[in-house]
């Protein structure tokens, strides 16, 4: 195993699914752990403005979520990279671990509701559908 993927949106399954990336990352320091989090683009006509500055809130959501991962992975001696990606999560995380060469994806069961509604069980049953890596759900 040389790549580890995490998607990550900040849930409690989200957490400890970082958290078990981290401690496989661990063993070997040869691993590079790649953490990415999906921000979804509205697809509603964008009437004055409202999809527009929900969309930017979850950018700058994501980025202040990620610059809390981005602390967290200063403590793992392995090569580390945290990326936030727009668009569909399924896909985008699909495509993410297939241009990356990821050995491995570790993402949560389910994910938040609401504002940070990013990844869902249907998201997690999409990825292990279509990725040819092995994927780690925690639960």
């Amino acid at each position: 195993m040389s790549k580890i993927v995490v998607a990550y949106d900040g849930s409690e399954l989200g957490k400890k699914a970082l958290a078990r990336a981290i401690n496989l990352a661990k063993q070997d320091e040869k691993i590079v752990l790649n953490v990415i989090t999906v921000v979804d683009r509205p697809v509603a006509p964008v009437y004055y403005g409202a999809a527009d500055a929900t969309h930017e809130a979850n950018l700058e959501a994501a980025k202040e979520m990620m610059i809390e991962v981005e602390q967290e992975l200063k403590a793992v001696p392995n090569e580390t990279k945290t990326f936030i990606i727009e668009g569909n999560p399924a896909p985008v995380i699909v495509d993410f671990v297939q241009q990356s060469g990821a050995d491995l994806i570790v993402m949560g069961s389910r994910g938040l509701s609401g504002l940070k509604e990013m990844f869902l069980g249907s998201v997690s049953h999409h990825v292990v559908q279509k990725v040819t890596c092995q994927v780690f759900i925690v639960k």
